[in-house]
This record gives structure tokens, sequence and C-alpha cells, in this order.
């Protein structure tokens, strides 16, 4: 069935053709039975995870063969769609790897794996969940055969216990999705969106990490990064860079000195070109937001950012909005 025929509209088009293809064809979707596996002289391990939140729940069956390798794997899924595309990748990622190697295998590393795009996620915010559901079940399976508690696989810090979400993967999304709040950390991952106490202090258990210091926490980071990024753009003789160059300098100086105080009152602005002559260096911008139409914006403000941009970068720059 193709992928159009499914669900109309812009929210398919936030699904991977990848999990379009895996939610109507998965690969290894099935069981393996213990009779299968005494013939092959290899043991079952047969795990169930279910996501109390959502409904959903996966069984995961491996076989595994004297060495802890990871010979078949096959999963059943009562679920989504999503659910079903992401347990299918999941599964073979997991063959060909011993017991200790699949536990590693991240949600992250299952929602990528499905992506058609390396920069474009695979699923819309709310799905991913999904992928978290199954490297759970990985880690329940894994504590069957090494006989182990599941928690003694926590490498890392769970800031979200009901969504079972790491401090590592909560960083990696806000810095990949460029995230600016704790809303939109819960669509992404589904970190706070059940008991919530994860979100700030003052809920009805006190944890070590909460959302809202991991998000001011990304966001500083990400800022100092573009500072670092600004400084080097504009390290060096402005007149004879490159057009791209010159565009990403003079980005960094409205960045630094000019956009915060766009934002402050509603509006924005962006490059719309440069070009050069013998006398001027004209930058063409458009006002976005309430800066568009604003008497300001052909007067003080643009006097504002002509000046700037003259003082940092070159003298015979001219801003000219349309």
């Amino acid at each position: 069935m193709a992928k159009n025929d499914l669900m109309g509209g812009s929210l398919w088009d936030e699904y991977s053709d990848i999990v379009a293809d895996r939610m109507n064809n998965p690969r290894h979707q099935g069981e393996i039975t213990e009779e299968e596996c005494n013939k092959n002289g290899t043991k079952l391990i047969v795990a169930d995870f279910g996501a109390e939140s959502c409904g959903d729940a996966v069984r995961l069956f491996w076989e595994v063969d004297s060495s802890d390798v990871i010979k078949r794997a096959k999963f059943k899924s009562f679920g989504c769609g999503t659910a079903i595309a992401s347990s299918d990748m999941m599964v073979e990622l997991c063959v060909g790897k011993t017991v200790k190697q699949a536990v590693k295998i991240t949600n992250i590393d299952v929602e990528k794996a499905l992506r058609d795009d390396p920069e474009i996620p695979a699923v819309p915010p709310q799905k991913m969940h999904c992928s978290v559901m199954a490297y759970d079940v990985i880690k329940k399976a894994a504590s069957l055969y090494l006989g182990v508690d599941e928690e003694s696989f926590e490498e890392e810090i769970i800031v979200c216990e009901c969504a079972r979400v790491s401090l590592k993967t909560l960083q990696e999304v806000i810095k990949i999705n460029d995230l600016k709040s704790v809303e939109e950390i819960t669509d992404y991952t589904k970190a706070g969106g059940f008991c919530k106490s994860c979100i700030k202090p003052g809920g009805h258990e006190d944890r070590e990490w909460y959302l809202v210091d991991i998000l001011a926490d990304v966001r500083r980071e990400m800022d100092e990064e573009k500072m670092k990024n600004a400084a080097d753009a504009v390290d060096g003789d402005f007149k004879t860079m490159t057009i791209v160059q010159k565009i990403k300098a003079i980005d960094a100086v409205i960045d630094e000195s000019i956009r915060q105080f766009l934002i402050m009152d509603g509006g924005d602005m962006e490059i719309i070109d440069i070009k050069e002559s013998d006398e001027y260096i004209d930058v063409y911008i458009r006002y976005l937001g309430a800066c568009n139409g604003c008497a300001s914006s052909s007067t003080g403000t643009l006097y504002s950012i002509e000046s700037t941009l003259r003082e940092k970068l070159a003298t015979n720059i001219r801003v000219l909005p349309i």
C-alpha cells in the first residue's frame, strides 16, 4: 500500500518512507519456537515490554548461540504502526550482535536507522516514544539471558523514569532539533509527559535532574558555541570574504548585537541578498513580525542595524529593507 493511501494531509509527510515501508512490510515480525532452538542447539529468550502510558506492547524473541551471539530475532507488536516499524528496525539491529553489544543499542539508534535523511527525524515528535519502547525490551531480553537486573545496564543517567529517557538523549535531542521549551522536549521524547516530576522541582518526588535545568544548560552551551562561530566568521578582512562568508559574518553580528532587541518587540529580520559595487556593499533585508511595517523600521531601527554592521564589519555597508 502506498504511503499516501494510508493518511492524507501533512501529518503523514512527517513519517519517513522507511517507517511507512516497515509499518506495512515488517521484515522480522513473527516468533521463534523452543522446538526450533532445541534443533539448532541454541537458547530461546522471550521478553515482553509494555508502555502503560499508551497501551503499546512488544514481545521480543532472541535465538542465542553458545557464543552469546543473537543468530535470529523476531517480534510481535501490539500497538500502532510506528511501534511496529520501530520494533522491526530494533530486531534488525540486534541480529549478529552479542547480547552485551545489543544492550548498547539505544532508542536514538533505532530512530536514526529509520530516517530517509540523516538530518530529518523519521517520525513526528509525539511518536518518538515508540523507539524508547524498543530500547527497553532489548534490556529486558538481555537481563533474562544474563541473569542480571535490568538496571545494571544503565550506564547513563535516567531523567524521566516514566518514558525511560536519559540525560544524554535529552541533551542530543535539544541540540539536534533546536528545542526551546519543555513542551517541545515532551513532544520529541515523552519526557515530562506523564507524572511530570522530572519537569521542575516541586513534584511528588525529588530528582537530581530536571528538564528546565537541562534545557537551560544546553541552550547556554548552544549560545556559547554560536558566539564562538560568530567570532570565527568575522575573523579576518570582511572585504576579501566570499558572498557566503559575508552573509555568515553579517548574520553573526545581527545575532550577537541586534536580533535580541527586535525579538523583544515581537519582530525579527532576515538577509535576502548582498550586492557589491565600487562604492557600497548593499545588504538587502526583510523585516519580520512586528518590525514589518513599523515606522521605526525605516528610521531608528534601520540606522541602528546599519551603524552596527559598519562598526563591526565594513564602513561602506548600506542596509536596504525590501
